[in-house]
């Protein structure tokens, strides 16, 4: 199938994803005078007298905006917002389509931390929730921390949490069916962008593994200084604190995860990784290793980002069910314990694991549910 193609055509037939439904028809005088004036009136003078229950008398307890900047989509990078907004109506269509979450995709042609989060400010009374989505690093981590000291509604950069949430997920599976411990193993993660810098902080949090960062420039160490603020949290998660390149740091190493770039993992690396190792080669759309090569390499489980194999990282597992939890239970900050809760209910849902099934598929039962449970 050509995806791409396909894609290219419903895209110009349906002339974009989503749209707007009322919740009631307004088919009489009556609603017109209850929905609008003169009636709405007295709604809107409730609520500015009590702004605290704004959300019992609007969408609010509803919706979430789909933010973003343009400046990191999918793995085209920086195109700009009007090549944002078809994957902000694909978010907002998942949104809808899992949770029942009504989202608005909304694209921003200002760069600048101060602009972004200027922005945002600006709009967020009209949201219960705010998903940030394809800002680049290191600006999106600014933003997001900014935005999350700033705003009373809970806010969180999907792809940092989203992606680290299903990532730990379908590791702690992963090392059950290969009798691994996680706090034991030596973890090597190649890409320090957004989605790399939260993997590596959540599951050094969770199990205080040994993780050997890897950028273009090599494997990062307090050697180098050339570090910013994230790169060198990731150089404290590396107990060797030994220079070198991917082929150094991959010896050995019971775990690889890959956010970076195609083809970036060789048959010959994974040869010299430890016994039965667990590769995570998530580029997208072409992973670090082609699955079938990494089996063929000796790997124990694969997984990608792709839904044309198994064991696929989507985060279509975790933000759904994030949102849903926040708005239904009045959530207003999305913690680190929410993040681990998370990774560890959508685990859960896979009873009986194996190298084909780590964790769920997106339309698997019950994941949202799961989810939504724990974010209180």
């Amino acid at each position: 199938m050509d995806y791409s193609q396909l894609a290219l055509q419903k895209h110009k037939e349906l002339k974009g994803k989503i749209t707007i439904a009322p919740r009631d028809i307004v088919d009489s005088k009556e609603k017109l005078s209850t929905y609008y004036s003169p009636g709405v009136g007295a709604v809107s003078s409730y609520v500015a007298e009590h702004p605290e229950e704004t959300r019992e008398y609007t969408w609010l307890n509803n919706n979430v905006a789909v933010i973003s900047d343009g400046s990191a989509v999918l793995g085209l990078g920086n195109i700009g917002p009007y090549g944002a907004l078809p994957v902000m109506e694909g978010k907002a269509m998942l949104f809808k389509s899992f949770a029942d979450i009504d989202a608005i995709p909304i694209v921003l042609d200002v760069h600048t931390a101060d602009e972004i989060v200027a922005a945002v400010k600006a709009i967020a009374p009209s949201f219960g929730g705010i998903n940030l989505e394809d800002i680049a690093a290191p600006l999106c981590f600014e933003v997001e921390e900014r935005l999350k000291n700033d705003l009373s509604i809970p806010v969180m950069h999907d792809d940092q949490h989203g992606t680290a949430i299903v990532t730990l997920a379908g590791l702690i599976n992963a090392a059950k069916v290969t009798n691994r411990s996680l706090a034991d193993s030596k973890i090597v993660l190649v890409g320090a962008g957004a989605a790399g810098v939260a993997i590596a902080k959540l599951i050094h949090l969770y199990a205080g593994s040994t993780i050997v960062a890897v950028d273009s420039k090599g494997i990062i160490t307090n050697n180098r200084s050339d570090l910013n603020p994230e790169k060198q949290i990731l150089a404290s998660f590396n107990n060797t604190q030994a220079d070198g390149t991917l082929a150094d740091a991959v010896k050995d190493a019971d775990i690889f995860i890959g956010v970076s770039q195609p083809g970036l993992l060789t048959t010959d690396m994974v040869k010299t990784m430890a016994a039965n190792p667990i590769v995570f080669a998530m580029a997208n759309p072409v992973p670090e290793i082609m699955p079938d090569e990494a089996k063929a390499a000796g790997v124990a489980i694969i997984a990608t980002g792709r839904s044309d194999f198994p064991n696929q990282v989507n985060n279509s597992l975790a933000f759904p069910g994030i949102f849903r939890g926040a708005l239904d239970h009045g959530v207003t900050k999305i913690t680190d314990d929410h993040k681990i809760a998370a990774a560890e209910a959508i685990a859960a849902l896979v009873t009986d694991p194996s190298a084909d099934k780590i964790i769920p598929g997106p339309f698997d039962a019950g994941v949202v549910e799961a989810v939504s449970n724990v974010i209180r």
